[in-house]
């Protein structure tokens, strides 16, 4: 549905294209692109998605309402807009995305992958998503991730019209009073849900309903317009200023949607506003030519940049990228390059999608009648429906790869929840309630030595090699997910409660004979471990700092079974990460001249003679890390073993279990 809007005479019900409506659409595709192709840069970028659906409230609100005031309004007819706007281009994704990636994903992937296709294919995937993943945290094997968004989309225009036809009939002189009502009631769910769990508020129909439903307020007139041109170039700037503000300034760590989602939104709104009485300075920017192109092919640049970056990623960079120098200059060139391209086959794909799929199903240059559109429609369907059943059912085809593979690939974390499965004693958004399990987290056998293990998810990987390899000590840990260890941290709440927990609560009445500290180090966490250190050396406290593993740019056990698969025994090597190696010697210079603590070098335990262990066990069968950075159980415990062996645990008395 192209841009458009109502004059002002009669009703308001005489539909004018407005280009600047399509450059609006235009700011939100590109703010989600660069999030995800450069999310560091634009880390707000996914509030693009909310400009979406201030957008398309006012749309199709503008329409809905006209029809409605001139006795034309039908259900059956609106739904068959939405069929026509939403699932031609939506199908030809699925098909063609299913077809390819089959090749890539691992057999528990790819029956992962099914299961979105079916929640995609019917408009359900923000449930989907909401009890498997993260939308921060996606691994490969979601390359359909962005289709929560229609499906919210979707579920509201269900609900809508019904709502429309029934408030009209027993309210009729209230209808626009329901739908401010309904505005403001979602408004205060998202804002509550937002602090119970921001997960599901970020996915949940009822809590984004509000962001549509602000676009209706607008459509019907609530505001007045703006007559003075200064004050409507003032409202737009400021509505571009706040779009702006909220893509460059939040991150993946601001609760959303909530109160945070109102600066993109009522920006949206105030471009939108603004624009109906005429034209201002934003406007025009937004009529150019190029930016209103981009609009126009914005559902289908959205419909397809997303499984571009994951095929991306399963295909060019892990099949072709060990043809390629891993060193120097020509290096960072072939990354570059590959931005280019995949920006290239986003707008490819996108252009094409647009003009053969989208326009034909939308009546350009012929109209598709209404009953053969359902009916292929529900066959589409069908077929998409049994196709994933079918892969379901295979069990993902594991024929398609070597036994071998197959058991390697076995041991991949699929993210379920969290990164990783780290299963107890790691503390995250949705399970903060339960911070600790201290009976099976926090032991404190009063005959026993006691070591605290702080830091991430990394901390919590690392102690399933030390509690089953010391049992002659009390090891409890501490462990939040993305938190870096510090006694005053930044950023995250959960990481400062867990932080306060331990260093103002648990050690004030704990004794412990040593604080062990890991975490996936950054640059900036290295000034955690100077807060830590002088907190604890006055306490008598004696603080051992374990260093990075080795990482990879890809899960291990997935570059373990392509390797297998394709006969490439080094391919796993070619993707390890250059920066573990510098930031172990950084920090084990630190530890000697500065903090004067103990430091275990986790790398050079796994590493040597520049490669790195592989497997954790003689057979070749079990990874040492279950994704690209984190150390399986048994990767951890041969880990310890290892770390036993060469005296870097020396700080502890006792010797370790031959376990």
């Amino acid at each position: 549905m192209r841009g458009c809007s109502m004059n002002e005479t009669g009703n308001r019900n005489t539909l004018l294209y407005r280009p600047d409506i399509d450059g609006l659409r235009a700011v939100a595709i590109l703010s989600v692109l660069a999030f995800h192709l450069r999310p560091w840069r634009v880390p707000g970028g996914f509030v693009g998605v909310d400009v979406f659906f201030v957008i398309s409230g006012y749309l199709i609100s503008t329409i809905v309402f006209a029809e409605i005031a001139s006795g034309r309004f039908s259900i059956v007819g609106f739904y068959e807009r939405r069929v026509r706007r939403i699932f031609p281009a939506l199908f030809v994704m699925l098909i063609l995305v299913t077809a390819v990636i089959s090749y890539f994903l691992l057999p528990s992937e790819l029956v992962d992958y099914s299961k979105s296709v079916i929640a995609a294919a019917t408009s359900t995937s923000n449930f989907y998503f909401w009890r498997h993943s993260g939308y921060f945290d996606a691994p490969f094997s979601k390359p359909l991730l962005h289709t929560w968004s229609l499906a919210v989309e979707e579920q509201f225009y269900i609900l809508f019209p019904i709502f429309l036809v029934i408030a009209r009939r027993f309210f009729p002189q209230r209808l626009k009073h329901a739908v401010v009502i309904l505005f403001f009631a979602s408004l205060t769910a998202s804002v509550v849900a937002v602090s119970y769990s921001a997960n599901a508020a970020f996915y949940m129909p009822y809590t984004r309903a509000w962001e549509l439903l602000l676009g209706t307020v607008v459509a019907l007139g609530f505001f007045p317009r703006i007559r003075f041109t200064p004050a409507r170039n003032a409202a737009s700037l400021m509505g571009m200023a706040m779009i702006g503000y909220s893509a460059l300034r939040y991150d993946s760590q601001t609760p959303f949607p909530g109160l945070a989602a109102l600066l993109p939104c009522v920006g949206s709104a105030l471009i939108l506003g603004a624009g109906e009485s005429g034209s201002t300075l934003v406007g025009k920017a937004l009529s150019w030519r190029p930016i209103v192109f981009i609009g126009l092919i914005s559902y289908s640049l959205y419909l397809w940049h997303w499984p571009v970056i994951i095929l991306n990623d399963l295909g060019l960079s892990v099949n072709f990228s060990e043809w390629l120098p891993h060193r120097g200059a020509f290096l960072h060139v072939v990354q570059k390059s590959n931005d280019i391209m995949q920006i290239l086959a986003w707008f490819v794909l996108a252009t094409l999608s647009w003009r053969y799929v989208e326009r034909p199903f939308r009546g350009y240059p012929r109209r598709i009648e209404r009953r053969p559109l359902f009916a292929f429609s529900a066959a589409v369907l069908a077929a998409l429906l049994l196709s994933a059943g079918a892969l379901i059912y295979q069990r993902g085809f594991p024929s398609r790869f070597p036994n071998r593979a197959v058991q390697v690939a076995s041991f991949l974390s699929l993210g379920d929840k969290t990164l990783g499965q780290l299963g107890e004693c790691v503390i995250t958004e949705d399970n903060r309630v339960n911070v600790f399990e201290e009976s099976l987290c926090m032991p404190t056998a009063p005959d026993k030595q006691t070591y605290l293990l702080l830091g991430d998810s990394h901390a919590r990987a690392l102690w399933d090699g030390l509690k089953s390899s010391l049992p002659g000590y009390n090891l409890p840990v501490a462990a939040a997910w993305g938190c870096s260890p510090s006694v005053h941290p930044d950023g995250d709440p959960l990481c400062r409660q867990v932080m306060d927990f331990v260093f103002h609560k648990y050690l004030v009445s704990h004794p412990i004979q040593g604080l062990l500290v890991e975490a996936r180090w950054n640059a900036t966490d290295l000034r955690g471990v100077d807060e830590i250190v002088a907190w604890a050396k006055p306490r008598g406290i004696n603080v051992v700092v374990f260093g990075p593993v080795a990482e990879y740019d890809a899960p291990l056990p997935r570059l373990l079974a392509y390797s297998i698969a394709w006969n490439r025994p080094d391919l796993a090597q070619r993707h390890r990460l250059s920066y573990p190696p510098v930031r172990d010697a950084e920090m084990r210079d630190l530890a000697a001249n500065n903090w004067h603590v103990s430091y275990v070098s986790l790398y050079q335990a796994i590493c040597e003679s520049g490669r790195c262990l592989e497997y954790a066990d003689e057979n070749d069968a079990i990874p040492l890390l279950s994704d690209g950075d984190h150390l399986s159980k048994d990767g951890s415990r041969l880990l310890v073993r290892r770390l036993a062996g060469l005296g870097a645990l020396d700080f502890l008395q006792d010797k370790l279990s031959p376990n």
